[in-house]
């Protein structure tokens, strides 16, 4: 390897994606951009109570360090309200405060300093008369609002009209909605139109994406437990993102909210609208593998976890797919006979024992990170890259 040169990392070049996206107007979530002018952004909800400042600050630091760049907050009563302006101020991402059922939260919502208000004009008692007065007070304060229609609660006249909660009957919603502000002179909103079935759910969005150029917030409402959920939002928000569908999204995960930004960044890497990061590509095993898969892949992944430079690492069972799965990521191993080839970027630097291969390719992922200017065990100027412990059994 002395004097070798290895070109290391993800290519500069944007990757492909399967359709432009959809130009929508600009619109502004304190300094995020939403809209098609900005980078899809990956949004979140805490789940402490928000009369619990610390405890809610402490979760959306956590939701930052995941990747989140939107975070919602719950305003059901008078003491949420009154710790908003404490949250808004310290709060390292743009808060969006969610109201419900009292037009007055809108208003102590956008005095508090929140750079968005989610308002849900199904429930909240005559919402239409209120617009006029949101759309003066929110524009004196450079905030923005999302109209978000959810099938749940939906205004009973729609339901009337439709008997459930239709794609029809959700954009007709929005769309009503969206000209009373615009009728104000108020533009700076996006909208949802969020249901439990992703078919219904997407219909609804492709409905709306031909009505106008409003920036739009994607999300399968209740979309269940993390297996259940992680299917349906990434088989719905890939219909609408591969043809430029959507600006800005929201995994909704009956699990920590931590992991509904990990999906969603996900998501939005796979289908080549954010960067990647570390991507680790693993066989699913078979009669063929002679080496455990599944053991070597998930320690891999643990041992690399946190890991933010753009890399690709292939783990191999077999050598039918092996070495040529292996040649074309950064890093990979092809495993067999109880033992391992490990490559970097395409060329075979040993062969070590199947003991020795997670810790192996850990070592060569830690130099690729350091010769990317990556810091490591804390050195450099940023918390860096923590150099990870594994115990191979």
């Amino acid at each position: 390897m002395v004097g070798m040169t290895v070109s290391l990392g993800m290519p500069k070049a944007p990757d492909p994606v399967l359709s432009p996206r959809r130009q929508t107007r600009q619109i502004k979530v304190g300094a995020v951009g939403v809209g098609s002018e900005s980078p899809i952004s990956v949004q979140s909800m805490t789940t402490t109570p928000t009369t619990d400042i610390n405890s809610t600050l402490q979760q959306i630091a956590e939701l930052t360090a995941a990747g989140c760049d939107i975070v919602r907050v719950a305003c059901p009563s008078q003491d949420d309200a009154d710790a908003l302006p404490a949250i808004a101020a310290k709060s390292p991402i743009p808060v969006i405060a969610d109201i419900h059922f009292q037009p007055k939260y809108v208003y102590a919502a956008i005095d508090a300093g929140c750079a968005a208000v989610r308002v849900n004009p199904g429930n909240i008692r005559k919402f239409d008369d209120q617009i006029a007065e949101i759309s003066r007070r929110a524009e004196a304060a450079g905030v923005s609002i999302r109209i978000g229609v959810n099938a749940g609660s939906l205004d009973k006249r729609l339901l009337e009209k439709y008997g459930k909660a239709t794609p029809e009957a959700m954009v007709e919603s929005a769309v009503w909605e969206a000209s009373l502000f615009e009728e104000h002179g108020f533009r700076d909103f996006k909208i949802s139109v969020k249901h439990n079935d992703p078919v219904t759910m997407v219909r609804a969005y492709e409905l709306l994406a031909e009505r106008g150029d409003w920036p739009l917030h994607l999300g399968v409402t209740e979309a269940g437990p993390a297996l259940q959920g992680t299917v349906k939002s990434a088989t719905a928000f890939g219909a609408l993102l591969s043809r430029g569908i959507g600006d800005t999204i929201r995994v909704s995960l009956s699990a920590p909210p931590v992991e509904e930004v990990k999906v969603g960044t996900h998501i939005l890497q796979s289908l080549g609208l954010r960067p990647r990061k570390l991507e680790i590509v693993s066989c699913p095993s078979c009669g063929r593998a002679q080496v455990d898969v599944y053991k070597l892949a998930d320690e891999v992944t643990a041992g690399l976890e946190g890991m933010e430079v753009p890399l690709r690492v292939a783990v191999m069972g077999c050598v039918v797919n092996g070495p040529g799965e292996a040649r074309e990521a950064d890093l990979g191993v092809a495993s067999g006979n109880g033992k391992g080839q490990i490559f970097v970027k395409g060329e075979v630097i040993k062969t070590v024992p199947e003991s020795q291969i997670v810790e192996s390719l850990i070592e060569e992922a830690m130099r690729i990170a350091e010769e990317m200017g990556e810091p490591v065990d804390g050195e450099g100027d940023g918390e860096g890259v923590a150099k990870p412990t594994v115990t191979v059994g």
